[in-house]
Order: structure tokens, then sequence, then C-alpha cells
């Protein structure tokens, strides 16, 4: 089976817990290797547990840490795609219980950081040409140096169980955690499927750093699984979030280099303004979204504030809002309000259906012209999403995009800064799309030489612009005449 899905592109994910019964074949196996905590007396510390009688892998332990993981060896051997480790708090974890470096308690905060990091190091030494997947639901300060990705729990699958999650995962961002997520559509409870509920969940999971469905099995989970109109929808946000992949794969590049968060608190951008310390009716994906879920039933209107500087263009329906306010937007059910900040560039790809065919060979290139930003600058990193390390061993591309805009004219120049062998002979096909501009262009210019017809386009009801260009290491201009000299 696993061997069939990796052939699709499909990764298999294995839940771990560091749990083992007392009735598991494997038991006297963990006992004679001493890999269990143990009692005062040194005997393998035994209780009841949701799964049955049990004991405790411990984690802090160097034999037992080998012990762990062999067992993760075998089976990443076998072409696992990565890890998930449930109920590491551990969730259930007695006063009694003794690790071999100190008791249940004076360790308990740290269990979750130490399994990460015993995954982190089998992979370092055992595969070191893998990036590992290290899927948690406990860590601590530091955890994110493990790549570890983290998740809310078993929220419950209702409306309250929605409202905190932005809240949530900006507060884990600041801390450092900038995976925090959660399980889209909620995990528990419920007596039938909220088609809305479900819907709004994963509209916001777009714009939150994983996207996962997750529930109990009693209602499930899986889009395929919904009815006919809930199921368009999920189809339209799945979609989307491959589109920004570029966009999301740059934000993850800049978390990897400074610690920035995916989801940004607004007062990031206004610290002066207090009243943004708390607030969570919205936040920033990255520099360029605006983003508001929907966290209740039935509305049909929105009011959120707007940061101050641009204005801000609705990403479904390019409408064009002044930064420094609050507005009240209307609310549909094929969306939530997503807002895209002057003069901002955002890639997209097209039609991509799994990361393995994830290419930045051809892509668009969105940009957002606002008179109130005269210049704009973006870099966009690329590697073979595979090697660990690839920008520290050089294995990468940059390019930097560039616009320059006032009255007469709205310059552009593109470039890669750096390239290596893997991506030498690659051409890139960008298709830039300029925004907001008010009326078609009386030129473009390619270099020095006016472009024809079959280089850029005008639609006159979309106010959309599209210029086509190859990008290498010699920089490419753009100059987009507004008006006659």
């Amino acid at each position: 089976m696993i061997k069939r899905f990796n052939k699709k592109g499909v990764k298999t994910i294995l839940v771990t817990e560091p749990f083992i019964l007392t009735t598991s074949n494997r038991w006297q196996e963990a006992v004679d290797n001493k890999i269990l905590a143990t009692d005062l007396f040194g005997n393998p510390y035994t209780y009841d547990f949701y799964f049955g009688n049990t004991g405790l892998i411990d984690i802090y332990d160097p034999n037992a840490r080998d012990w762990f993981w062999n067992i993760y060896k075998h089976f990443t051997n076998q072409g696992i795609g990565g890890w998930w480790g449930d109920l590491g708090e551990p969730e259930v974890h007695p006063s009694g219980l003794q690790h071999i470096n100190g008791t249940a308690d004076e360790l308990h905060n740290s269990y979750g950081h130490e399994w990460a990091r015993l995954i982190w190091d089998g992979y370092r030494k055992d595969f070191p040409l893998t990036r590992p997947f290290i899927l948690m639901r406990a860590g601590y300060a530091g955890s994110q140096r493990y790549g570890m990705i983290p998740w809310s729990g078993d929220v419950n699958r209702s409306w309250g169980g929605l409202v905190p999650q932005p809240e949530i995962a900006l507060q884990m961002g600041m801390q450092g955690l900038a995976y925090m997520h959660s399980d889209l559509g909620g995990f528990a409870g419920g007596d039938t499927m909220n088609n809305e509920l479900y819907i709004r969940w994963l509209q916001y999971g777009v714009f939150q750093p994983i996207y996962r469905p997750h529930a109990q099995e009693h209602i499930p989970a899986e889009p395929v699984f919904q009815n006919e109109n809930t199921k368009a929808l999920a189809k339209k946000s799945i979609e989307l979030r491959y589109q920004l992949m570029p966009y999301i794969y740059n934000m993850a590049f800049d978390n990897n280099q400074t610690g920035k968060p995916l989801m940004i608190p607004l007062f990031f951008n206004e610290s002066q303004n207090k009243e943004l310390l708390t607030y969570d009716k919205a936040y920033m994906w990255g520099d360029a979204f605006l983003v508001s879920p929907v966290k209740e039933p039935g509305l049909k209107k929105q009011s959120f504030y707007f940061p101050k500087g641009t204005s801000w263009t609705g990403f479904f329906d390019n409408n064009i809002y002044e930064g420094g306010f609050e507005h009240t937007i209307p609310l549909s059910i094929s969306n939530i309000p997503v807002f895209v900040k002057g003069g901002s560039f955002i890639p997209m790809l097209r039609n991509v259906v799994s990361t393995q065919h994830y290419s930045l060979d051809e892509f668009d290139l969105h940009y957002y012209a606002d008179s109130l930003v005269k210049e704009s600058r973006y870099r966009l990193y690329n590697d073979d999403g595979k090697s660990p390390f690839a920008y520290e061993n050089g294995k990468y591309e940059l390019m930097e995009f560039t616009a320059k805009n006032d009255d007469i004219s709205l310059d552009f120049s593109v470039i890669k800064l750096v390239t290596t062998d893997r991506f030498w002979d690659a051409d890139n096909l960008i298709t830039v799309k300029v925004h907001n501009l008010k009326a078609k262009p009386a030129g473009v210019k390619l270099g020095n030489t006016f472009a024809g017809s079959k280089i850029w386009s005008w639609d006159d009801e979309t106010k959309l612009l599209e210029i086509k260009l190859k990008c290498n290491t010699s920089m490419e201009t753009i100059e987009v005449i507004k008006q006659l000299y």
C-alpha cells in the first residue's frame, strides 16, 4: 500500500504514541531492554490508560531512545513519509513515575520536546538526505529547532471550537512555533455534519500554516464524503492552497531564516496601536494578505480593521478599501474575507495537485498597484523541496522583483539573483498580472522595445494587465506606460 501511494505522490504518515500496553507482544521486549519509566523500586511503572494497562517509554534514557528510534528507522526504510507523535504531553503522566533523570512532575513539560528531538536526531544520523516531517501535539520552548509541527489538540467540532484557533496560532507563532494549526473542521463531538462550519474552517485553513482535515470517525472529515455543495467549496479551498504554494514556501523560508511567523498579528506593523495587541478578528498571512476568518454561523457581513499605510484589494472581488479604518464587508459562503496590501507581489501556480509536481518553471506573479506605494520589492526563494539545509549548502535559487510606481509609468525589474547548477539551464516563464490600473496602458516596453500583443494583453472588464516574460540571470525590465509622454 505504501509503495502504491508513493507512486501516486501520496506520502504515508504513521501515528505513534510513547505507551506500550502490558498486553502488547512487545511488552516483554520493552521490559527486558529496560526502556520503560519505573517506580521507586526500579520496576516498570504501569497504570490504566485509555487504551488499557500501559507503561511509558523513558524518552530521557539513551537506551530507550535507541530502541524507540529503531522502530521509526524500520518503517522509514519501508517508505513512510513522516511521523505523527500523539499524546506526547504525556496525556497521563502519574506523579509516582520515575524517569532516569527525574520524576514525572519535574520533567513533564519537556517530554514532547525530547521526543521530537529523538526523531530529528535519528533522521540526521540515518536519513541525512531527507527532510523529516514531525507532527507533534506537545513541545517546549525551542521545539521549532527540531522541525516540530504542532496542532491545537482535540478541539470541539463546533463554532466554539473554531473561535480560538486563529488566536492560538498567532500566539504560538510569536513564541517561535510558527506551524501551529488546528484540525480543519474540528475533531471531537458533534451529532451530524455542520456544513457551514466545515466550509468556514477549511476556508480559514488555506491561511493557516498546515492544511489538514482530521476528526473522530463518526463524522467523516474528508471532503470527498460531504454533500455536493460542501465538497465543491472544499475543493475550491484546496485548489487555492496549492496555487499559493510559492508564496507559502517563501514564508517558510523567511521563518527558517529569521523566525518570522507565518500568521502575523496586526500590531506587528502598528506597534503604537494598543487596541491591536489582543486583536484577532483579522491577521496578516505573510506580508501581503489580510485575512478575517468567519467564526459564527449565518453571518451576512463582518467588520474588521484594515491596517493603515496602503489600500487593500479584495482577493476574490477586486474591491478596494482604504487602510487605517474598520470596514464592514458583505459575506458569501464562497469565501472568507481576504485582502491584498497595496504594492504586494504574490507568486501563484495554476493547476497543481501535489507538492510532488511543484515547480517554478512557469508561474503567475500578481502585483497589486497602489498610488500610495511608490516602490516595492519581493524576493522569491526556490529549491528542490527535498534536500535538508538546501540554502546552507547553496542548492537554491533566488529571484527578485521590484516595482516603481508614478503617475507616468509603472516600472518592473525581474532578475534571478542566485542560481545553482540544478537550476542553471531553466528559464522561469512568468506571467506578470497587474491589478488596479485604472485604464488600459498606452504601451508596454520590455527593455527598450515596445512589446506587441503576443507579449501583453488587457482585460477591460477586470482591469487586469498580463505580461509574459522569461526570468534568467540577466535583468528583465518592464515599463508599463500609463499615458503618452
